[in-house]
């Protein structure tokens, strides 16, 4: 960053202070106001820090204007397009894509750490069978501190790095975990033959009773609904870990503070409230009454799925996922089904009527992702569970980079206090 001016803040025409002016390499200045305090006695008062930098960041720029996502400076598109998982995870960690000997070394890694230590599977045992699985992630993912207490110096870049690792690794099997916890049915262990996102869908959806045969097409649609949810700058998640490892919190706690976070209905449950939502409109004849109910100020109803708190443009993620939406209801014979068809006319609708134009709400990443998931056979309650799998990378990637940036200090938001003031203890 560098620092291209500053502001004056006067009052009463008396200079109070100079306070610089910022600049990264693209995207808004921002006005640096650390001295405020020290110089004026007053805070900045920013609900939702809407308008408020809270880091310093290389890893995730939005422009929610234009419309625009890019991860270490390349835009979203082409890595969904061209890109894995795994090589996005690498460039998501280490600043640039990897080579082939390098994503070789580190699809390696990846694989050899997918296996949970023995004693987690006895975790799932305190659970109810139909606990929510964000709430048995919360548990077992933060227990993982007790097992890999190896690797946990933070300010051991190595350390770092392997607990980057284990988590892009484990998260995945704990997710399976819960899915099979929640069924009755045994747990699948990884197999090392097939890749990322092969390996998970075999432990999501397969038993021990019939051979997993990945599908290609399958495959790689949920290879890109992870690349497209593996960061988005910061969010309330995000800023939640990277609050929590402020303090010097182990990663495993830290990571288990975002998932904690992801669960909020306002966060993470977006694509589970669109089938939800779906589920509840029930047939096409039925969308004209739920588009009214959706314009109507006075009814709570609300669209799931469309527009967007950054973008005001078309969310970028969802171009990818629309197409890729479609290939997977060609690829298993579903354009014909009652709850697909019903999603089809859905977005056809609200892309061509005036009201939704004007307000820009177009179809976001998590109208398509759900129908997707839902596709592809797994529950809707499992929906936020692999958003967290794919966000992983993010927060593990924001985590390092704010443990290794000598600016940090420990988060310690300040308040506009309205209670009462000082009083006496009234005498007895």
């Amino acid at each position: 960053m560098t620092n291209t001016r500053s502001l004056k803040l006067i009052e009463n025409e008396q200079t109070l202070c100079e306070l610089p002016v910022l600049a990264g390499s693209t995207g808004p200045n921002v006005l640096d106001v650390q001295s405020l305090y020290k110089h004026t006695g007053m805070f900045t008062y920013d609900p939702g820090f809407t308008s408020t930098a809270s880091c310093s960041s290389a890893i995730t720029y939005i422009d929610g204007e234009a419309g625009i996502l890019l991860y270490r400076g390349y835009p979203i598109e082409q890595l969904a397009e061209h890109s894995t998982f795994l090589e996005v995870c690498y460039l998501l960690l280490h600043g640039e894509l990897p080579d082939k000997a390098e994503l070789s070394t580190f699809e390696h890694n990846i694989t050899m750490h997918t296996m949970v230590h023995d004693q987690v599977n006895l975790f799932f045992r305190g659970f109810r069978r139909d606990a929510h699985p964000m709430a048995i992630m919360v548990g077992v993912v933060g227990a993982l501190s007790a097992f890999y207490h190896d690797a946990m110096d933070i300010h051991s870049k190595e350390d770092r790095l392997m607990c980057a690792i284990r988590l892009i690794a484990k998260v995945p099997t704990i997710v399976a975990m819960c899915h099979k916890y929640s069924t009755g049915l045994p747990f699948m262990y990884p197999k090392n033959k097939l890749n990322y996102v092969e390996n998970f869908m075999r432990m999501m959806l397969a038993t021990p009773c019939d051979e997993f045969e990945p599908n290609p097409v399958l495959v790689k649609a949920l290879d890109r609904i992870l690349i497209l949810h593996a960061d988005h700058e910061q969010n309330a998640s995000t800023s939640t870990v990277r609050l929590a490892g402020s303090s010097g919190a182990n990663p495993f706690a830290c990571i288990t503070a975002g998932i904690a976070c992801l669960w909020g209905a306002a966060h993470g449950g977006a694509n589970e409230a669109v089938l939800n939502m779906l589920l509840e409109i029930d047939d096409v004849s039925r969308i004209g009454l739920y588009i009214n109910k959706a314009k109507d100020k006075n009814d709570p109803f609300r669209l799931m799925g469309f527009g967007h708190r950054v973008y005001k443009n078309y969310d970028p993620r969802a171009k990818i996922m629309r197409e890729t939406c479609h290939e997977v209801l060609s690829e298993l014979g579903l354009h014909d089904d009652k709850l697909f068809k019903l999603a089809m006319e859905l977005e056809r609708i609200a892309l061509e009527d005036d009201y939704f134009i004007s307000k820009k709400l177009y179809p976001n990443v998590d109208f398509y992702s759900g129908i997707v998931l839902h596709a592809l056979g797994i529950p809707s309650k499992m929906f936020t569970a692999i958003f967290a799998m794919g966000r992983t990378i993010g927060w593990i990637s924001h985590w390092d980079e704010m443990i290794a940036d000598p600016e940090q200090k420990i988060g310690r938001p300040r308040q506009l206090y309205t209670g009462q003031t000082q009083r006496e203890l009234p005498l007895k």
